[in-house]
């Protein structure tokens, strides 16, 4: 069975359904229907789906992750940087975000004692997809204002 998205990347053109500013590249549309083509294990496309959702999902681990990237490296600057983020939801995201290798926590052995936050590598290596949904964040709430 084919996907949707194998015959509107195959047959239908783009510019009907996409506009200028959202258009994609050869390369994309080349990727995308990789991605897309058949044969495609859904159980195991779900399985990796969820993997992702769960390490990355929820209301504040895409916020918190930005926040760190962006400069802000200790538990206030990264509470302070997202509003409505209480400091005990923060100290939960933050354990689990370690445990999931996404960032390190540093402790430094001075007085007082600080602990500060960083990203991984491996936090880093999803840096591209995150910037992309940033991008759609951006475009999808310029296209409902215009509605």
């Amino acid at each position: 069975m084919k996907s949707a998205g194998i015959y509107f990347l195959r047959f239908y053109p783009l510019k009907t359904y996409i506009s200028n500013e959202q258009m994609m590249t050869e390369e994309q549309i080349i990727r995308a229907g990789d991605v897309l083509s058949d044969p495609r294990n859904q159980k195991e496309e779900i399985q990796a789906l969820q993997d992702t959702m769960y390490v990355v999902g929820g209301k504040w681990r895409l916020l918190i992750i930005n926040s760190i990237c962006n400069g802000n490296k200790r538990f206030r600057e990264i509470q302070r940087s997202i509003p409505g983020l209480t400091t005990k939801m923060l100290s939960r995201e933050l354990k689990d975000m370690e445990a999931n290798q996404l960032i390190k926590r540093t402790v430094t052995d001075a007085k007082p004692l600080m602990v500060e936050y960083e990203e991984t590598d491996y936090c880093l290596s999803f840096g591209g997809i995150i910037l992309e949904m940033i991008s759609w964040g951006k475009k999808h709430r310029e296209r409902i204002k215009r509605v």
